[in-house]
């Protein structure tokens, strides 16, 4: 069968979400016959106008509901899967939007998804992580089944701009669920880049030591245009917010730029860097693992070095 691929959008107030551009090269990686992407809003003329520009892509459909306002899995996914029809290959990021819908989705098709795609191997052979990525294991899914699958975004440039796609108005024929509501979504406020998707990340280790010290990060990172991330223990000791983790059980990321402040290494965080382009290390304990991975390490008090490579950037 011809492979089509139809990749489930991520948006958030209005934008497109970068992990969609990285599900497209994912795709790609197939060869199909087309790619669509499907945007699910209660208004999604602007997202879809910019799915449309996104170079490889066919067409772009947008079901308007006002139930779509806000990403709830249980209410996208019968609507993805009625969606799915006459589609060799249903593709979604491997970010938290992903990864709660996604499933969702096989489970209506009655699939097992994939998960964390990192390379394609075949139209249904991809290779995934798995022990936390000490290891690669390739998986075959079954031929005469649809393949859902999330795409880990680290492993996965952007596709280019450029694109043209028509963009068209779908009809869905599926029941809603009631069960599930929006109450409230619970986010920090930022100006700063997307965690996810930013290319630069500095992130801050239970060595800050406390809520208040952790401005040095956030000043830091504005310094250089930066997200800002934490280790788990950071987190767990209540100095961030847990949507800036970063690991295992966090968020994985593939920055051009890494800063790893205060962090020893454990495997779980460095589980979620490991695709960094360049990663530096700022750290007392000269014996810290983070080192053996890092790039450039910088060994002292980060109370001090931090200061000083501000001022060396104006």
């Amino acid at each position: 069968m011809a492979a089509k691929v139809l990749i489930v959008a991520e948006h958030l107030g209005g934008k497109l979400n970068a992990s969609t551009a990285k599900c497209v090269s994912a795709a790609q990686a197939l060869s199909p016959d087309s790619i669509d992407i499907v945007v699910l809003a209660a208004d999604p003329a602007g997202v879809a106008a910019e799915a449309a520009q996104i170079a490889g892509v066919a067409k772009v459909l947008t079901v308007a509901n006002a139930a779509n306002a806000n990403a709830i899995a249980q209410v996208l996914a019968p609507q993805v899967a009625a969606l799915a029809a006459g589609y060799s290959h249903v593709f979604g990021p491997s970010t938290t939007f992903g990864k709660d819908l996604m499933p969702c989705v096989a489970a209506l098709l009655g699939v097992a998804q994939v998960s964390d795609v990192m390379a394609v191997e075949g139209s249904h052979t991809f290779k995934r992580p798995i022990y936390a990525g000490n290891a690669i294991i390739t998986v075959e899914a079954p031929a005469d089944h649809a393949v859902v699958a999330t795409v880990r975004t680290a492993s996965w440039p952007e596709a280019a701009r450029g694109g043209s796609a028509s963009v068209e108005a779908a009809s869905v024929d599926a029941a809603l669920p009631a069960h599930t509501r929006f109450v409230g979504l619970a986010a920090g406020k930022s100006d700063r880049p997307d965690l996810q998707s930013a290319k630069r990340v500095v992130s801050g280790g239970r060595g800050v030591g406390s809520q208040e010290n952790f401005k040095i990060i956030y000043d830091f990172a504005d310094k250089l245009g930066a997200a800002v991330g934490a280790s788990r223990a950071a987190v767990d000791a209540g100095y961030v917010p847990n949507e800036l983790q970063v690991g295992q059980t966090g968020k994985i990321i593939a920055p051009e730029l890494y800063v790893a402040v205060g962090i020893s290494g454990a495997i779980q965080h460095l589980t979620g860097i490991k695709d960094a382009g360049t990663i530096v290390a700022i750290n007392k304990d000269g014996d810290a693992p983070i080192f053996e991975i890092a790039d450039i390490g910088l060994v002292g008090d980060l109370f001090a070095i931090l200061p000083e490579l501000q001022a060396a950037l104006g």
